[in-house]
């Protein structure tokens, strides 16, 4: 993925987490997901009082995705505020595995604009998928 791809996603992402939705944990985080045929969907983390409820912003950009049609992404880029690089939780982690290639880019990045790229497979290697519940765990 070019270097300017991986700069519009981060934006995209930033703008997302611009919208967080986050009066507990003041932890504001963005995604943006790149379709295979070009558009870009964005999604923030919307956190609930019940906890249990709260929705990741990775996790919100690909339900929106998903529900208005898309299957096939390319990459995903995650932002947070603060230094530290996002890094998604297993939940995302398994959603982000049912939706992208094992070799999709994914960009775990910070508000100062520094990134580090990654894969699906780096994220959760060994990933349960489709062809796990075939029976061939061998690859995702």
């Amino acid at each position: 993925m070019d270097k300017n791809t991986v700069e519009k996603l981060i934006a995209k992402a930033k703008e997302a987490m611009e919208n967080a939705y986050v009066p507990y944990s003041k932890y504001p985080v963005g995604a943006a997901l790149l379709t295979e045929d070009g558009n870009i969907y964005s999604g923030c983390n919307i956190e609930n009082a019940s906890y249990g409820l709260t929705n990741c912003a990775e996790r919100t950009g690909i339900f929106k995705a998903v529900s208005e049609g898309y299957r096939n992404f390319e990459a995903i880029a995650i932002i947070c505020k603060g230094q530290l690089k996002a890094s998604p939780c297993g939940a995302c982690r398994q959603v982000i595995a049912e939706f992208l290639h094992k070799d999709s880019p994914v960009v775990l990045a910070n508000e100062d604009g520094e990134y580090t790229l990654t894969n699906v497979e780096g994220l959760l290697p060994g990933a349960f998928t489709t062809k796990s519940l075939l029976g061939d765990n061998n690859d995702f």
